[in-house]
């Protein structure tokens, strides 16, 4: 049996990349929505805090789906 190590450590650094990314971005989506709950205690506006958060949950589920994607197809 041979193993293509380029190839693995093409994966591998990928699904690292891609990881943190969408780990990140539900992070900003999770302090979005505790920075609109924040402004609003404060009386401050909490739109802009709430449609960020809302991009970045909606971004995670567009890369989930599109992985799922790729596996099925």
């Amino acid at each position: 049996m041979k193993i293509d190590w380029a190839a693995l450590g093409t994966v591998f650094g990928v699904s690292l990349v891609v990881t943190v990314a969408l780990v990140g971005l539900f992070t900003l989506g999770i302090v979005g929505l505790s920075k609109k709950e924040s402004a609003g205690a404060q009386g401050g506006s909490a739109g802009l805090a709430t449609t960020g958060a809302y991009a970045c949950f909606a971004l995670c589920a567009a890369a989930v789906t599109y992985g799922i994607y790729l596996i099925v197809a």
